[in-house]
């Protein structure tokens, strides 16, 4: 199976910018479409942001302005780009890798935005 690390979280005052990366071994990433969700303590797992093999991408509502998605096929990385981030962005965040039904998840990585 693909095996996806997170990495980049951490503790932020509200306005700050944190990066985070999604590391993939064992495929050819470029082929594969990724995502990032996020969960907060006593609620589900949302959607954030997705960027297509082709290099589409597409945000959620409350993201959208603010994160941007990115890849580096050569490196087999993915990238998350948070700026301006408010309290409500708190969550562990993790990365999903997709191709046809093929579906891996990382195993999170928290982020913490200080009021």
């Amino acid at each position: 199976q693909v095996q996806l690390v997170e990495s980049g979280g951490g503790l932020v005052q509200a306005g700050g910018s944190l990066r985070l990366s999604c590391a993939a071994s064992g495929i050819t990433y470029s082929v594969y479409n990724v995502a990032w969700y996020r969960q907060a303590p006593g609620k589900q797992r949302d959607f954030v942001a997705m960027i297509t093999s082709g290099g589409s991408t597409n945000y959620a509502d409350s993201v959208k302005g603010r994160f941007t998605i990115s890849r580096d096929n050569a490196k087999n990385t993915a990238y998350l780009q948070m700026n301006s981030l408010k309290p409500e962005d708190t969550a562990v965040y993790y990365c999903k890798s997709t191709l046809g039904p093929l579906i891996s998840w990382g195993q999170g990585t928290q982020v913490t935005v200080s009021s």
